[in-house]
């Protein structure tokens, strides 16, 4: 098989473009395109992502996309598509995840549903970075977004999480660098077993 015949992209829910959640997903990436993987990392800081108005046009379109064409989401949504492996990451806000992860969940999730769950059995995987706790809170929501979507979840030695806060702080935390490298390996390992079996999404 090609390199180009395994896709992953993560996308950064963090305000802050190229920083330590930034670096946890890079370390996935980097796993992952040892494995054979096209590879792509995605960054909502300054894409200013809106949140959904339930206006439900998706329901009534059913063309893959949000009627809200003023931001990043739909061409976002794209590339979920076309991915074997979608990794979303976010820092910790108020125990829970950023304002422009949770408006990805909720748009690109609504969307999906309206169109006959288009992440069913696509490989999902959450990558969280804290300072002090809260973390496994916005871990817990972005898995229940893969979930609720049919997706199969991706673990690894511990929790996907790294710690730390001022930028390239994350680089000290060993065993977070070390949950990233098993959780490539694991996610690698489905999107392949689902390839050759043809139950991929």
């Amino acid at each position: 098989m090609s390199t180009q015949s395994y896709r992953s992209i993560a996308i950064n829910g963090s305000a802050r473009k190229g920083g330590n959640t930034a670096r946890l997903l890079e370390r996935v990436l980097e796993g992952l395109q040892k494995e054979g993987f096209h590879t792509e990392l995605i960054e909502l800081g300054g894409s200013l992502l809106r949140g959904c108005t339930a206006c439900r046009s998706c329901y009534k379109n059913k063309n893959k996309r949000c009627i809200i064409e003023t931001d990043d989401l739909n061409a976002i949504l794209a590339k979920m598509i076309e991915a074997d492996a979608i990794i979303i990451g976010s820092p910790t806000y108020f125990a829970d995840v950023t304002s422009e992860t949770k408006a990805l969940i909720d748009r690109a999730g609504y969307v999906a549903r309206a169109n006959d769950n288009l992440f069913t059995r696509k490989v999902g995987a959450a990558v969280v970075m804290m300072r002090r706790a809260g973390a496994i809170h916005a871990f817990d929501t972005i898995n229940h977004f893969f979930l609720i979507g049919g997706m199969y979840v991706a673990g690894s030695t511990y929790w996907n999480l790294g710690i730390g806060r001022e930028m390239g702080e994350v680089e000290k935390d060993t065993e977070g660098f070390a949950t990233m490298d098993a959780l490539s390996a694991n996610i690698a390992h489905i999107v392949k077993c689902l390839k050759q079996n043809g139950t991929s999404g």
